[in-house]
């Protein structure tokens, strides 16, 4: 925990044997044949290709013109063409990219997460591995620390390379604050502080917080359920909704089923989009939001005046203090199996996510997030008020932990989100929601 910490501060501070004349069995032939055919692929002249990439840089994420930036440039350096087929994370999308899989139509190139989600595509053969492609291309990803690089759960290889992690914080719209009366949350702001400035919030007729528990609702239940759990035990998952886990999860999700209750969060929150609701920071009508890192170009993009806005830490409760955050590295490039055994696309896919990982583009992506960079992001210079915010608070966090619903696989996962909304309106229990989620799972 003390090297991620660490990794979080340094960040902010930018910074085969001879075989002599034995016959050889087939199967050994084949292998040394099809490694022969690969170091060929390698060291043939590059030639333009057209290769697919699907990442979840789409719709509305705030990092769309960086990742067009970069993958055009790999264009004009290359000769290659990149056919993007990007889509935004959400359930939806990851259920696309598994079916493109299963009927052999997957992209070449993937931006993805590690983790359960990739499971299947490792069980199944369908990336590559680091070492496998380090074999044919010694210096793939060598500016990223592998200590840092994720491993498969799956059989513990790394198969992705990061671009860079993330953090989750509570974006805060410091002029809907000013009109309300209310400060703006500081390092020490419990959730019984929160409470009380939601509610003077609503009564000068503001929505407290942009969330759509139809679309998004999980930012609030990582923070929900991590203010009755620790850094050390949040990413434990409940055998049932009556173990001491499953307790703490429970009352992560009746706390928003008050918050629903007191009317905090828009009064269309169990049909609106996550777009639609967001747009309320952006328009000045809605006081609080949690998402993660990437949603500062969103802000920079959108805002009005990038100054009315900061992010700071979720409120606290019990034994988590404010200043414990979620984060880490949970998304990398893979290069699939399918692309790996195409000589006319092997190479191509090798150059691309080589230029989407150098250290200046991972830098642009975000200099405030989690990476595995050996040398660490490169702050701008000319960073705007709410970079700077990230930074102060990154440096300022005194512990981190993964995502507790990265424990659960897509379809456990799936069932629980859909649930919040019929818990915070009454239509189920959140026992009986965490125990349907579980019965998934097992």
């Amino acid at each position: 925990m003390k090297r991620v910490i660490a990794l979080v501060l340094a960040m902010t501070l930018c910074g085969a044997m001879f075989a002599g004349c034995q016959s050889i069995p087939a199967a050994s032939t084949a292998s040394k044949a099809s490694e022969a055919s690969q170091s060929a692929v390698a060291s043939e002249p590059a030639k333009p290709a057209e290769i697919t990439v699907v990442t979840s840089y789409g719709g509305d994420d705030g990092n769309r013109a960086n990742y067009e930036k970069a993958y055009k440039a790999y264009e004009t350096a290359t000769g290659n063409t990149v056919k993007d087929a990007s889509g935004t994370s959400n359930e939806e999308w990851k259920s696309k990219i598994m079916a493109d899989f299963e009927t052999g139509a997957e992209p070449d190139v993937l931006f993805y997460f590690n983790g359960v989600d990739a499971n299947k595509l490792v069980q199944g053969g369908k990336v590559v591995s680091l070492d496998e492609i380090r074999k044919v291309y010694p210096d793939y990803a060598s500016n990223m620390r592998d200590d840092l690089m994720v491993a498969s759960p799956a059989d513990n290889k790394v198969y992705s390379v990061p671009v860079n992690g993330y953090w989750e914080g509570l974006y805060v719209n410091k002029k809907v604050l000013k009109a309300s009366g209310v400060e703006v949350p500081g390092a020490n702001y419990t959730w019984d502080q929160f409470l009380k400035d939601c509610e003077s919030i609503k009564a000068k007729g503001y929505t407290p917080i942009a969330c759509s528990l139809q679309e998004v609702p999980h930012y609030w239940f990582e923070f929900t359920v991590f203010n009755h759990d620790t850094v050390v035990t949040h990413t434990k998952l409940p055998a049932a909704s009556s173990d001491a886990t499953g307790k703490e999860w429970a009352a992560g999700l009746n706390d928003i089923k008050t918050l629903y209750s007191k009317g905090y969060f828009p009064k269309n929150t169990t049909t609106a989009t996550d777009a639609e609701t967001f747009q309320l920071m952006a328009d000045d009508k809605a006081a609080f939001a949690i998402d993660g890192s990437w949603k500062i170009g969103w802000f920079q993009q959108n805002a009005k005046s990038i100054d009315d806005f900061t992010v700071t830490y979720v409120p606290g409760a019990n034994q988590r203090k404010s200043t414990d955050i979620i984060g880490g590295l949970s998304m990398g490039y893979y290069i699939t199996k399918k692309a790996w055994d195409d000589p006319a696309k092997q190479k191509a896919c090798v150059d691309f996510v080589k230029a989407m990982t150098t250290d200046e583009v991972v830098s642009t992506f975000g200099a405030t997030a989690v990476t595995a960079l050996k040398n660490g992001t490169t702050a701008p210079s000319d960073a705007d008020s709410l970079v700077k915010a990230a930074l102060a608070m990154t440096k300022g966090a005194t512990g981190i932990a993964p995502a507790a619903q990265d424990g659960l696989n897509q379809t456990a996962r799936t069932a629980l989100f859909a649930d919040i909304k019929n818990v915070a309106t009454g239509k189920t229990t959140a026992e009986k929601a965490i125990d349907a989620c579980l019965a998934i799972k097992g």
